[in-house]
């Protein structure tokens, strides 16, 4: 029988009334393995109204309390840590290394949550005026929401959720109908760790559902990660309602290659952040662009990514896994065949990729281009799947300026041995988070996830301390007491009980 899963609606996991269910299927056989609710309206209604009922007495919980229900969260989620990350697997595909990648780096966004009191600290200046002081106060919005895509199960919920209730909110999520099961199985454990029953609602669905997030008064702030159609979407639906929103949208990064480089560094690297989780992740290395001299190592780039072979969770010597659906591989498909009608020289094509035992999985085998210019569609389009583009330019200066160009700028990295031309490369480019001979500068959660241009929409960025302030407002005090008003006399004695 197939697994229905359910909601977790008022501290309870419970099952949904409605007609209208989803198929979630595992990306290595395409078989059912479990059917998702699209909520209804009333399931909906009372999962926000919950929230809101239980923000009245979570926000006053002391903050030292909130930190360890996230310190326990965090020693749960490192018990189960090899659990979840099989259940990860089963239903995006991953294999097991990248699967326990994508846990652990949630559970070091949970550790942050727990370091949520000094973040909480507001700032005070004494007698600002005549005996008069100012301090403010940093203080919970209220329900937040949080819309999570297919690519990250544990690790974009686990940037979103502990953070905004460690700060005071309870928080609503909406987990991608793909694969909802990880969200779930988060829910259990942070149920176990002691939370307030209602702090944490999730809610399943499709747009529909989305839309009822965006458009209800009692969310106050919405976070969001998936592609730019919808980002942007969410982002001017969500601000006309009045709600802060941080919408995390497509990306198209680049790799500069000067020809001072470590050869063998650089080819390792490209491999590795290009096709690793079969290219479907917003940081992935989808561009390559070779300086000068450093175009000749292509041919040897190509001899690389060909040993890489796609394979099935459990195979330890898989590259990495299927696409999420036939959908998303029959459009990366399509891409590589206009890349090679627009004239780009395909030098890998892994378009007919099969992998032994699993004849209908969502497989692609790594595949690169060469020759590539900026007005064809697999440069201009976020691919999303093990596929390298590589443009050559003669300067790093003509390198900036092709990268600056490009309406995204969620991340991007330079491999030289030149620290002048780094530090050319850090300060001119326009994208937000940059890695000097590191290929996907994703930064630790002390820091904040900082996508810029068509990357990101909003102000405040996803964890560390730009997170805190998106799910916290800032309220002023300017106080005075007058020294005539000190009590005095027999009357101030204390009496002990």
């Amino acid at each position: 029988m197939t697994q229905l899963v359910p909601l977790f609606v008022a501290g309870e996991f419970c099952h949904s009334e409605t007609s209208q269910w989803i198929e979630v299927t595992d990306p290595a056989t395409n078989a059912v393995i479990a059917e998702v609710p699209c909520a209804t309206d009333q399931e909906m209604e009372h999962a926000i109204c919950d929230a809101q009922r239980v923000f009245g007495q979570w926000k006053n919980v002391p903050v030292s309390e909130r930190a360890r229900v996230m310190l326990k969260y965090q020693h749960l989620l490192k018990e189960h840590h090899d659990e979840i990350a099989m259940l990860l697997s089963k239903e995006t595909g991953k294999t097991t290394v990248d699967a326990k990648g994508d846990v652990w780096r949630g559970i070091e966004v949970v550790e942050q949550a727990a370091n949520i009191a000094s973040n909480m600290m507001g700032e005070t200046v004494e007698n600002v005026a005549t005996d008069i002081d100012t301090y403010s106060l940093i203080q919970p919005l209220g329900v937040c929401c949080g819309i999570t895509p297919f690519n990250f199960p544990a690790m974009i919920p686990l940037w979103m959720f502990p953070l905004a209730i460690a700060a005071g909110n309870t928080f609503v999520l909406k987990p991608s109908e793909q694969v909802p099961l990880t969200a779930m199985r988060l829910a259990e454990l942070f149920e176990q760790a002691g939370a307030t029953k209602g702090v944490l609602q999730i809610v399943h669905g499709g747009k529909e559902q989305v839309d009822y997030l965006l458009e209800h008064p009692q969310i106050k702030a919405v976070s969001f990660v998936g592609s730019v159609p919808v980002a942007q979407y969410i982002y001017h639906t969500g601000t006309a309602n009045n709600k802060r929103v941080q919408a995390f949208a497509g990306a198209k990064n680049h790799m500069v290659v000067m020809p001072d480089a470590n050869k063998a560094q650089v080819i390792n690297n490209l491999v590795g952040s290009s096709v690793g989780a079969a290219g479907q992740r917003c940081m992935a290395i989808s561009v390559a662009v070779f300086v000068g001299s450093a175009k000749e190592w292509i041919g040897d780039l190509a001899t690389e990514l060909a040993k890489v072979k796609p394979g099935a969770w459990n195979d330890e010597q898989a590259g990495y896994g299927p696409l999420i659906s036939e959908q998303a591989k029959q459009r990366v498909i399509r891409l590589i065949e206009q890349g090679i009608a627009q004239g780009a020289k395909c030098e890998l094509n892994g378009s007919q990729c099969s992998v032994a035992g699993f004849p209908n999985g969502n497989w692609l085998g790594p595949t690169l281009f060469s020759g590539v210019t900026t007005d064809m569609s697999i440069y201009q389009q976020e691919i999303f799947g093990p596929v390298l583009v590589c443009l050559e330019v003669d300067t790093l200066e003509e390198a900036i300026e092709l990268i600056n160009n490009n309406p995204y700028g969620n991340g991007t990295s330079i491999f030289t041995a030149s620290g002048a031309a780094a530090r050319k490369y850090q300060h001119e480019i326009l994208v937000g988070q940059v890695g000097i001979n590191v290929p996907i500068p994703v930064p630790l959660p002390f820091f904040s996830f900082t996508g810029w241009r068509g990357s990101f929409y909003g102000d405040l960025h996803a964890y560390g301390k730009q997170a805190v302030r998106f799910y916290t407002e800032t309220k002023t005090v300017t106080a005075r007491w007058f020294d005539d008003d000190i009590p005095t006399g027999p009357n101030m004695s204390i009496q002990l009980r």
